[in-house]
């Protein structure tokens, strides 16, 4: 057996994901500090706010907020598209956080299954995602769920400013 797959526990019964909304906004920037920060891009709270709070009143993301007991843990931000050949709409799971303390209590996987449930309520045809090639415990988690790599399609990316 993987052993990422053995420390990966069921879902925490008090595990609760649900839609955010501006009423939310602290709550979401808290955990959103978080996220820059594991990924090395600090930033400051109100910028966070601020970003966050568009993305929402412009409908340009969804942004889901998992509960464990009477705490906020972790957060998932979808950026929805379309796929042309498909004619249908396709999410990407751009930011996916737990706070540390609450990893490997199913939080990151509840939030997974929250979004795939959403996105077929939605008529999603399909749910992109990608990780940084060192994040072993996020990949085996995506596979765990479903998700797949090695498709008959390559991604470029350009950075166009820094």
């Amino acid at each position: 057996m993987n052993s990422m797959a053995a420390k990966v526990r069921p879902i925490a019964a008090e595990v609760t994901v649900r839609r955010a909304g501006m009423a939310d906004l602290s709550a979401m920037t808290a955990l959103f500090m978080g996220y820059l920060e594991f990924y090395g891009a600090p930033g400051e709270p109100a910028e966070a706010t601020a970003f966050l709070a568009e993305r929402i009143a412009r409908e340009q993301s969804i942004v889901l907020l998992a509960r464990a007991g009477t705490d906020d843990v972790g957060f998932t931000q979808i950026y929805p598209t379309f796929s042309s050949v498909r004619r249908a709409p396709v999410w990407v799971l751009n930011d996916l956080y737990v706070r540390p303390e609450s990893r490997l209590l199913g939080v990151g996987r509840a939030l997974i299954r929250a979004v795939v449930a959403l996105a077929e309520e939605a008529g999603v045809v399909r749910v992109t995602l990608s990780t940084d090639e060192s994040n072993r415990s996020a990949q085996a988690l995506y596979e765990a769920e479903g998700f797949t790599t090695g498709h008959p399609v390559r991604y470029y990316t350009r950075r166009v400013s820094s």
